[in-house]
């Protein structure tokens, strides 16, 4: 499949515009998606502002002074033929998660609604290779692909007001990680003391889309010094990148 070959162009008012590459959650397209965004980025474009990828599609805002729909538009179709798919990115993150009791408090009840055990659902859980996708909803949201589809669970059908920050969550096909304090509908499995997202250190997002990702368990012992730790800007989790491993 090229780049061009499902690209839709559409119009979000008078100065924005979605690329669309597809209609389905799916690691190439999402590919085409980052190929196009690092294209922009590498390139001078009259007029455009600001790109936000996700998992189909990129959205794309303009000066509708400086450009316009039909303009902008031919240029981010021949950059998006011209960019093709992002390679596959070498980071990889290992992510530490305290899980079940009050780190999180749906793994018994995603347990049952599976007719598994907890410690099942924790295994099948952190086994996983999850692709990041994207970021949204808030700063470091990160929106991951891999759940093993035997624990997938719909969302509640009552989201809470409140879920903390490091939360490690279902829901339905997708795998998420909630840098801050925030509403979900999500089913919380555990909580990790990395910060995604942290707004006074040097690397502010710390997990980038095309990344992937992998879990483990730590004990609910090591959680203070963790946090205290990822407040205090490290990373917490580890990046491995190829061979070797990058604190």
């Amino acid at each position: 499949m090229s780049s061009s070959a499902a690209l839709r162009i559409l119009p979000c008012g008078d100065a924005a515009l979605t690329v669309e590459f597809g209609d389905t959650v799916d690691p190439f397209l999402n590919a085409l998606v980052l190929g196009l965004d690092d294209a922009l980025k590498a390139h001078t474009v009259p007029g455009l502002q600001e790109t936000i990828p996700t998992y189909r599609s990129l959205f794309v805002t303009y000066d509708p002074v400086t450009t316009d729909f039909a303009a902008i538009s031919g240029v981010l179709r021949e950059l998006a033929q011209q960019a093709g798919p992002k390679a596959q990115s070498p980071r990889r993150w290992r992510v530490p998660v305290v899980y079940g009791e009050d780190f999180g408090i749906d793994l018994e009840d995603v347990a049952k609604g599976k007719g598994l055990t907890p410690d099942e659902v924790v295994r099948r859980h952190s086994a996983g290779d999850y692709r990041v996708y994207m970021l949204g909803f808030m700063p470091g949201f990160a929106y991951l692909g891999g759940l093993d589809q035997t624990i997938a669970t719909s969302r509640r059908d009552e989201p809470r007001l409140v879920t903390p920050a490091g939360a490690v969550m279902i829901g339905g096909v997708q795998a998420g990680i909630q840098c801050i304090e925030a509403p979900s509908g999500w089913h919380i499995l555990g909580r990790t003391p990395m910060r995604s997202y942290h707004p006074t250190r040097a690397q502010m997002f710390l997990i980038e889309p095309g990344d992937s990702l992998s879990f483990y368990a730590i004990p609910r012992s090591d959680w203070r010094m963790l946090e205290e730790a990822a407040e205090a800007g490290e990373w917490i989790a580890e990046l491995v990148i190829a061979d070797g491993v990058a604190a």
